[in-house]
Parts: structure tokens; C-alpha cells; sequence
């Protein structure tokens, strides 16, 4: 069961749609709660419709890919699934979620992509990043400004990505595939079964990132600001 109470997180990210955060990062979240820090993943749509899929339908395979990744934190901002938009009602409701988790960091989509919400999801969480520290403001909560927003990659253009830098999942991705094979409706069912499966090519495209960086499987990450390092100790 979620932990309902509202707490500081390490890292918060945000999705478009149900099943987005474990695609694009999967791997990132598993090892990060593995590493003692909390995370939560907030959906801004149910995701629905789709062909295959119900809003009774999604949510159980949400809270079943929760409960695979190790979530103790997830909610969904209920905004509409295909008209997604940066509105300044959006905005201050995504910013009154930052005032109350109080992220260090946030996780959006890649700021390119053919999906409409998936573009309007990021520039929502980079203008709610901006409220969230305004003082003398009808929102709820005390002004809380995350560190920083790194971007994941769950797009559906047909790209080539120069992420900053490709995580090592190696470790994780049985676990992010075990959450990913949650999403039967959309991964699954309707789909062809002759191979390779939109499964087999997640895992390709994982092994791809692994083999950037000499590992087995990774995921890549974008940033709009230089990242600095303390150290190269944990250079892989």
C-alpha cells in the first residue's frame, strides 16, 4: 500500500501518462530507492482512453508496476489524457505538489517528441518549478524551489538521443522490465507476437545504452543546464 502521508522526497518524477516513468526510467527509480533515497512518481493523467485499455484497467496495472518498481509514493494529478496543456491552473497545481514533497530533484520527459502531452508535460513541470518558490501566492504550501529537472527519454519520435549521460541499470532492468510487462493493455494485448515484441525492443534499446557506456543495460538522460561533479569516482 502507498504511503499516503505527505513527506520530503529525494526525487520526484513526473509523467504524461501511467506507464511513461517506467519506460524512460525504470531502471533510475528502482536504483535509487534501492539506494536509500525517496521517490515518488506522479502520473498527471489515468492515461485513458486507449485502444485496449479502461480507467479500471490502467489503474490496476499502475498500482501493480508500483508495487514492482518499490514505490511507497505515487498519486495522480487527474489532468485530461490527450489534451494535456501548460495552463496557469495546470501550473499552479503541479507547483503546490512540489510545495508539498518538497523534491530535491525533478524528473520530465524529453522536450521533444511527437506526443502533445509529452511536450506540455515538460514545459508544465519547468514553469511549476519556477512557482513553486513565489512567496505572496494564494498556493498552498511554503516555497520550495527543486535543485534541478533532468529529463528522461520515453519518446515516439523516431531519434537518435545525445543524452549528458547514460545510467547504469544493469542491475535493475529485470525489475524495470517486470514493471513495464505490468502495462498488459498497452504493451501486450493487440500487439504482434511474432519478435521482436515492443518488449524485445525496449530490452534492445536498453542493451544498446549498456553498451554506450560498457555495462549490460542503461538509460539515457538529458539536462538544459551543465551538470558538475564533485569527483570521477563515479564515472563508469
Amino acid at each position: 500500500m502507498l504511503d499516503p502521508r505527505p513527506s520530503t522526497l529525494d526525487a520526484l518524477i513526473i509523467a504524461p501518462h501511467p506507464d511513461d516513468a517506467e519506460l524512460g526510467m525504470g531502471g533510475a527509480i528502482v536504483k535509487m530507492i534501492a539506494q536509500g533515497l525517496r521517490v515518488g512518481v506522479l502520473d498527471l493523467t489515468s492515461g485513458e482512453p486507449t485502444p485496449h485499455g479502461s480507467l479500471e484497467v490502467r489503474a490496476a496495472e499502475t498500482a501493480a508496476a508500483t508495487k514492482a518498481l518499490g514505490l511507497e509514493w505515487r498519486e495522480n494529478l487527474g489532468l485530461p489524457n490527450r489534451s494535456l496543456e501548460a495552463t496557469l491552473e495546470n501550473r499552479a497545481k503541479l507547483a503546490e505538489v512540489f510545495r508539498r514533497t518538497r523534491p530535491r530533484w525533478l524528473f520530465a520527459p524529453y522536450w521533444e517528441d511527437a506526443h502533445p502531452d509529452h511536450t506540455a508535460a515538460t514545459k508544465l513541470v519547468e514553469d511549476a518549478r519556477f512557482w513553486s518558490k513565489l512567496t505572496k501566492t494564494d498556493m498552498a504550501g511554503e516555497p520550495h524551489h527543486p535543485e534541478r529537472i533532468y529529463s528522461y527519454y520515453c519518446v515516439h519520435l523516431k531519434m537518435a538521443p545525445q543524452p549528458a549521460f547514460v545510467l547504469d541499470i544493469s542491475a535493475q532492468w529485470q525489475q524495470k522490465a517486470a514493471a513495464i510487462a505490468c502495462y498488459q493493455s498497452q504493451f501486450v494485448t493487440g500487439r504482434p507476437t511474432d519478435p521482436p515484441t515492443i518488449l524485445d525492443r525496449l530490452r534492445d534499446e536498453a542493451a544498446y545504452w549498456g553498451k554506450t557506456i560498457g555495462k549490460a543495460y542503461g538509460e539515457p538522460f538529458a539536462s538544459r543546464e551543465p551538470l558538475g561533479l564533485s569527483g570521477f569516482g563515479e564515472l563508469v
